[in-house]
């Protein structure tokens, strides 16, 4: 078998399994608020991300992608000698995958990104030379540790708040939810969308004007919020189950909002992480294929194929570790907390799309969970988690790092 088809089939395995890893983790992450809130059942969910996380990838995936994630190590470095960057590669692909799957059965929520760029530094450092990591680079993705979190917390204290003073503590809180919960289904349709348009479509090659993209996204808003507003009329007070829990009714107004969001997020997220995620698999073909580094690759429609199918299976196997933790484990959610949360993580990333801010999805998201928990009093955040899920972010980017760099060296002495 010649080496270039040893490589694109090690290429192949190795992206699926890193799609996997990016199932259990990042995705069960970007559903956790959904499954931990009871809107909706993991079956459910798992439904709800195999279809428009796998839409996301394969309609905003783009036919390139960078072949070298967020520009990190200097390629021009590589041009006299790119087997070494097929073997880089490769164990960037193989350590990050691992690292997820420690990380996802221990249900640590933890960046994807930070996991293949940890995995990339590693390789590149030892493999090639320090000179060829940029490091100015990885100094702006370390902020992201603090800047997305204490962003998306921020946002969602203030978001719950106004859903406590609005609604939850009037006297007819099911009627103030019929008036106000339209009004927030459109500020997370028009957020969402914007941050599919800004974070997701560019990688089709779409240019749509700034203008263009606040247009579009509030004519889907409004229609979303008359649509929601219709069913959500219909809703019913439901006096034996307010019996045991005062805001069932409530809540599962707030329920509604949540499938939207859940929808809209799954989207969003494939569209811009997944699709990022198998840059290494684009990188390996395109020297095996044609013996020369380029900085942007051809992606074959087989690629997202394995992508999105890994996601699901990632998803379906083990998410639930990482959903318990971030649904369950850090605070308890309800319907409106976690739409506060969800709201909070997108309303942050769309911030970071318009200002340049290094920002982490699962580290918002965990932010913005924890900034509900906050709304709702300190003594109902469980600190000993949140401890825990602090301590992985730290350790992912040197444990994806270690392991390149022992996979580097194994394939550069058993490969061809």
């Amino acid at each position: 078998m010649e080496s270039g088809t040893i490589y694109i089939l090690l290429a192949a395995a190795f992206g699926l399994f890193m799609a996997w890893g990016i199932g259990a983790n990042d995705v069960a992450n970007a559903m956790a608020t959904s499954v931990g809130s009871k809107a909706l059942t993991i079956k459910q969910a798992i439904v709800v991300a195999a279809v428009f996380e796998f839409l996301g990838a394969v309609l905003a995936g783009g036919a390139v992608t960078d072949t070298v994630r967020k520009g990190i190590v200097d390629t021009d470095l590589l041009s006299g000698t790119p087997e070494l960057l097929v073997y880089g590669m490769l164990a960037a692909l193989l350590a990050a995958g691992s690292w997820l799957l420690i990380a996802s059965r221990n249900g640590w929520p933890v960046s994807t990104t930070h996991s293949i760029v940890g995995a990339i530094v590693g390789f590149a450092a030892v493999g090639i030379g320090v000179d060829a990591v940029q490091w100015g680079k990885v100094g702006t993705i370390v902020m992201s540790w603090v800047v997305s979190p204490l962003t998306a917390g921020f946002i969602a204290y203030l978001i719950y708040q106004s859903v406590q003073r609005l609604i939850l503590r009037q006297e007819d809180p099911l009627a103030r939810a019929k008036r106000y919960v339209p009004v927030y289904m459109f500020l997370a349709a028009f957020t969402i969308t914007l941050v599919t348009i800004l974070k997701g479509l560019k990688h089709v090659g779409l240019t749509i004007s700034l203008r263009d993209s606040y247009i579009f996204a509030i004519l889907i808003a409004v229609v979303i919020a008359i649509v929601g507003a219709v069913i959500i009329q219909r809703i019913q007070p439901d006096k034996k189950a307010e019996k045991d829990q005062h805001f069932y009714t409530v809540e599962r107004v707030f329920g509604v909002l949540m499938v939207v969001t859940a929808c809209g997020m799954a989207f969003a997220h494939g569209s811009n992480d997944v699709a990022n995620a198998i840059g290494p698999v684009a990188a390996v073909i395109s020297v095996a294929q044609n013996g020369v580094i380029s900085a942007k690759s051809s992606l074959p429609p087989w690629v997202l194929i394995i992508g999105g199918g890994g996601i699901v299976i990632g998803l379906a196997t083990f998410g639930r570790h990482v959903i318990a933790t971030v649904g369950k484990k850090i605070t308890q959610l309800t319907p409106s907390r976690g739409f506060a949360a969800e709201l909070a993580a997108a309303t942050t990333i769309v911030i970071a799309s318009g200002t340049g801010m290094p920002i982490s999805t699962t580290h918002t998201l965990v932010g913005a969970v924890l900034g509900v928990g906050i709304a709702r009093g300190i003594d109902a955040i469980d600190l000993r988690v949140v401890g825990r899920v602090f301590l992985s972010w730290v350790v992912t980017i040197p444990a994806g790092a270690i392991l390149a760099i022992v996979f580097f060296f194994i394939f550069k002495t058993v490969l061809p």
